[in-house]
């Protein structure tokens, strides 16, 4: 009777044992997520406030003056708009006339020629 009983009190501990160590891991897994739901917390905080300074500055009377003067062409009343060429802009430069001759005839005009 007694070897029943205390195989019974061996099976319900390992049983305990078994849970407690399932609920320690489901814990330390639980825990991993709520340490990187607050890292994911405190990086949507610090793009809100970026996003926020962002839109004070977008909604400022000199941000609309200057979109205003670059995008739309407007200008002050007694301003005049000055237009650049495209060419001038892109930086593209006049082509000069490439000497279509060899490079032999080009060495020998170098050193000889002046």
């Amino acid at each position: 009777m007694k070897k029943i009983v205390f195989i019974a009190i061996v099976v319900a501990l390992i049983v305990v044992i078994n849970n407690l160590v399932h609920s320690i891991y489901d814990l330390s897994q639980k825990q991993d997520f709520v340490v990187s739901a607050k890292k994911e917390l405190e990086d949507e905080k610090m793009l809100n406030q970026k996003l926020k300074a962002q839109i004070s500055i977008v909604q400022s009377k000199d941000f609309i003056e200057q979109e205003a003067r670059n995008k739309l062409f407007m200008g002050k009343p007694g301003e005049q708009p000055v237009i650049i060429p495209v060419n001038l802009l892109e930086g593209k430069k006049e082509e000069k006339p490439q000497d279509k001759s060899p490079n032999w005839q080009k060495w020998w005009n170098l050193f000889f020629k002046n």
